[in-house]
């Protein structure tokens, strides 16, 4: 009780740790959805593994391009896919400008003042290098559902009621997408921790960012996979802010709602 108060405490002020690990215990998980096409009911054993409980910030990689002076697939293809609003649904628009440090392109400005927002317009190849300086790994498919479910067997880690998605989860609340929405506050990206935790202690699980996992869905499959939904995600389109979905991206891609969140290798 006192650590979930002290949790709590944490979160209204704002103080949660981008670099806190989360362990998730060892044993069988019944994973999917009965019927489900990509992701159908299966027990899965997973072993313990310690896993971040936010996103990964632009905090956290800011120092890895000033240790290493990476350049990430935007910046080299100048092909980033944004949004803004007024755009038909699904309908993201090419800009030569964004990057992770402009992420919706320079004329929606940089990443101050959102050093503790999670950082998006990078691929997963880009990843693949941040985990390898970080001595991290991204989660495996079945460990992001171990751990966005927090033992819960329903859609959501808190129930089947998606009205209550608003206080876990930085999601679009408009009917679709023509008009801009912030009544969350945010109509992009929200500061890491600012909405409530699963069980476990994992925030934005749901919602803010699509986060890269390893593995696939098929054998042989090129595409990679991302989990959880984003800022973009709505009850009316792309609901993947639940525990089942898995959605698919070309590994050099990069949307300025994408990111990531880490598994710590050497606990």
């Amino acid at each position: 009780m006192l650590a979930g108060i002290l949790l709590h405490i944490a979160t209204l002020f704002g103080t949660v740790s981008d670099t806190d690990f989360v362990r998730i215990p060892a044993g069988p998980y019944t994973l999917g959805r009965k019927g489900h096409a990509f992701n159908p009911l299966h027990t899965v054993q997973v072993n313990s593994f310690y896993i971040g409980a936010t996103e990964v910030t632009n905090r956290q990689f800011v120092a890895f391009v000033a240790a290493t002076q990476y350049i990430t697939d935007a910046e080299k293809r100048h092909n980033a896919l944004v949004f803004e609003p007024g755009l038909d649904e699904f309908r993201w628009k090419e800009d030569s400008t964004a990057c992770w440090r402009f992420p919706n392109g320079i004329a929606h400005g940089g990443i101050d003042g959102k050093i503790n927002h999670p950082v998006t317009t990078i691929s997963y190849h880009d990843i693949q290098a941040y985990c390898q300086w970080a001595g991290v790994r991204l989660p495996t498919l079945d460990e992001w559902e171990v751990a966005a479910r927090a033992g819960a067997s329903t859609a959501y880690f808190w129930g089947d009621d998606i009205q209550q998605a608003g206080q876990y989860a930085n999601i679009w609340h408009g009917h679709d997408h023509l008009t801009a929405d912030s009544t969350d506050g945010y109509m992009y990206t929200s500061p890491v921790g600012s909405f409530q935790p699963n069980a476990y202690g994992l925030y934005d699980v749901y919602g803010n960012v699509f986060e890269f996992c390893e593995g696939h869905v098929k054998k042989g499959e090129q595409s990679v996979h991302a989990r959880g939904g984003s800022w973009w995600c709505s009850r009316y389109a792309c609901g993947f802010f639940n525990n089942v979905d898995i959605g698919r991206v070309n590994p050099h891609a990069s949307f300025s709602n994408q990111g990531f969140r880490v598994v710590c290798i050497d606990r």
